[in-house]
C-alpha cells in the first residue's frame, strides 16, 4: 500500500435546518446551503469486543445516552470480528463490498481496505472537522504510521496497541507512552476527544474508539476492584451439554472445566473494569459538548465492533454465528429526533450508522448498503425483516448467515447448516434444521441466503 495518496478535494456543501431536522425521515434529498452553526456535530463511539449485555457496567452510558435517547435492543454487526466490522461501520456496507473479511492475509487488514470514501470523506468535503481518536483497523501498525487515510482532520490512532507500553500514531508521527496511571490509553484518547471537542469551532465528526473490553482488558488502577461480588453469568447455552445438533467444527469441543470456568469469570470482570474507564469518557465528552454549546445538536451514537462468548456454547471468543458473538449493544442519541428513554426492537446493523450520519449532516452516503435508522424515529412502518452476516473464518468455517426477526439460519462452506427459531428458542440449542414442522422456514432462509450472500465469501459456494 502506497502511504502517499492523492488529497480528496474539499467542497463547501451544507444543508439547511429543514434538511437536518425533516430531511433524515423522508428518502435522501440533496444537500442545500446553510450556516454551518445550523449544523449538527456527530459523535461515534466504538468498544472493542463488548457484549450487548455489559452497558449495565456503565451508568454515564445510561444516564446521558439510553436515558436521553433509544436502545436498540436488536443490533447487530454483519461480520463478527473487529476489523471487517469497523470497514462496514466507516462506510455503511457489507464484507462482500468492502473487501475486509478477515483482521489479516488476503482477504482482511489495513492494506485491503479502500479508504477513498468513507463517512470521515464524506463529511469532511462537505466542511466538518473530523477526528479518529482511538483503534482504527488491524495491520495499522509503525510501518503505516505517517500515513493519515482520506477525510480526517485529527488522527490519534494505535500504531502499536495496548493499555499500557503502546504506540500512537499522532498527525503522523509517532509518541511511545510508558506504565504510569497516566498513560492509561483510556483516558488519554478521553483526553484527546475532550480536546478535539473543545478545539473545534463549527460541526465536529469525532470517532472515539478505545481498546477496551478487548484482551487483556486490564482496568485503569481505580477501577481495578470493581465488580468483586459479582455473580458468575450462567444462561441455559453455558457449557452446552448436548452438542449433537451442532455442526462438527463444534461438536467435539471440550465440555467446560473448573479451571475454564474460573477463568473466563474473571476475565468478565476484568473487561466490566475496563469498560468504568470508557463510561468516565463517556461522561467526559458529553460534558465537552454541553459546554462548548453543542449537546442539544449532536446525534451520539454508542456500538461495539462485534460481541464476545464467555463460556456459550463451550465457546470463548467472536467470529461465530451465535447470538453471544453478532449481536451488541446499539445506542443513539439526538435530541431533535429521539425520544427519551425508549427502546427500538426492530433490526439494526452496524452499516446502518455510517448513512444515519450522512442523512442527519445532509451528505450523500455513496454505495452505503445500510439503512437511515432515523425513519425508525418516526415511527416507520416499513424496515428490513432480516440481515446478511457474512465470514470467512479459519477457526469457525466461512459461513453466511440471514438473521430474521424470529430466526438465526447459518449456511457453512462446509454445507452444514444450522436454524433456530430465535422466538422460542433464543438460547439457541435445538438446531431445527431437520424438524419437519421446519421445513418451509428452512426452503425459505436457504433461498434467502441465495439471494442475499452475493457475492459470497472467497472460496464460498452455495448451491
Amino acid at each position: 500500500m502506497t502511504l502517499c495518496r492523492a488529497a480528496v478535494p474539499r467542497t463547501a456543501l451544507a444543508c439547511a435546518l429543514c434538511v437536518v431536522l425533516i430531511g433524515p425521515l423522508l428518502s435522501p434529498a440533496k444537500p442545500t446551503r446553510a450556516s454551518a452553526a445550523q449544523r449538527p456535530s456527530l459523535v461515534l463511539i466504538v468498544t472493542d469486543d463488548q457484549r450487548w449485555d455489559m452497558t449495565f457496567a456503565m451508568p454515564a452510558l445510561q444516564r446521558r445516552l439510553a436515558d436521553r435517547g433509544v436502545t436498540f435492543t436488536n443490533g447487530f454487526v454483519v461480520n463478527p470480528l473487529c476489523c471487517p466490522s469497523r470497514a462496514s461501520i466507516l462506510t455503511g456496507q457489507h464484507s462482500h463490498s468492502t473487501g475486509v473479511y478477515d483482521n489479516e492475509g488476503p482477504f482482511g487488514g489495513f492494506k485491503v481496505f479502500d479508504d477513498s470514501s468513507t463517512i470521515a470523506t464524506w463529511l469532511n468535503d462537505s466542511g466538518y472537522s473530523t477526528a479518529l481518536i482511538g483503534k482504527y483497523m488491524n495491520g495499522y501498525n509503525r510501518r503505516e504510521s505517517t500515513y493519515i487515510p482520506p477525510g480526517w482532520d485529527r488522527w490519534v490512532t494505535f500504531a502499536k496497541s495496548g493499555f499500557y507500553n503502546y504506540t500512537l500514531a499522532i498527525d503522523g508521527r509517532t509518541r511511545e507512552f510508558g506504565s504510569s496511571p497516566e498513560d492509561y490509553s483510556t483516558d488519554v484518547f478521553a483526553d484527546r476527544a475532550v480536546s478535539f471537542i473543545r478545539k473545534t469551532s463549527g460541526p465536529l465528526f469525532l470517532y472515539w474508539a478505545p481498546k477496551a473490553p478487548h484482551a487483556p482488558s486490564t482496568p485503569a488502577p481505580r477501577h481495578r476492584f470493581a465488580f468483586r461480588g459479582l455473580q458468575p453469568l450462567r444462561p441455559p447455552n453455558y457449557n452446552e451439554l448436548d452438542m449433537t445438533d451442532k455442526p462438527a467444527w463444534l461438536q467435539g469441543w471440550p465440555e467446560w472445566t473448573d479451571d475454564k470456568a474460573r477463568r473466563t469469570d474473571r476475565q468478565r470482570k476484568q473487561m466490566l473494569r475496563s469498560l468504568l474507564s470508557v463510561d468516565d469518557g463517556i461522561d467526559r465528552i458529553m460534558d465537552a459538548l454541553r459546554e462548548t454549546g453543542r449537546l442539544q445538536n449532536t446525534m451520539i451514537a454508542f456500538v461495539s465492533d462485534n460481541g464476545f462468548t464467555l463460556g456459550e456454547h463451550r465457546l470463548n471468543g467472536k467470529q461465530t454465528p451465535y447470538e453471544e458473538s453478532i449481536r451488541v449493544p446499539y445506542i443513539v442519541r439526538y435530541d431533535p429526533l429521539t425520544n427519551p428513554g425508549t427502546t427500538e426492537s426492530r433490526l439494526v446493523a452496524n452499516i446502518d450508522l455510517a448513512p444515519t450520519f450522512a442523512a442527519v449532516a445532509g451528505v450523500p452516503a455513496p454505495k452505503a448498503e445500510g439503512k437511515n435508522l432515523n425513519r425508525l424515529f418516526s415511527s416507520a412502518r416499513r424496515w428490513r425483516e432480516d440481515l446478511l452476516i457474512e465470514h470467512h473464518g479459519e477457526f469457525v468455517p466461512t459461513f453466511c448467515q440471514v438473521r430474521s426477526v424470529g430466526y438465526s439460519y447459518v449456511r457453512y462452506t462446509t454445507g452444514e447448516e444450522e436454524l433456530y427459531n430465535i422466538r422460542t428458542d433464543r438460547y439457541q440449542l435445538a438446531n431445527v434444521v431437520g424438524s419437519t414442522r421446519s421445513g418451509a422456514t428452512l426452503e425459505a432462509m436457504r433461498a434467502r441466503v441465495r439471494e442475499l450472500c452475493d457475492p459470497p465469501p472467497p472460496g464460498f459456494i452455495i448451491e
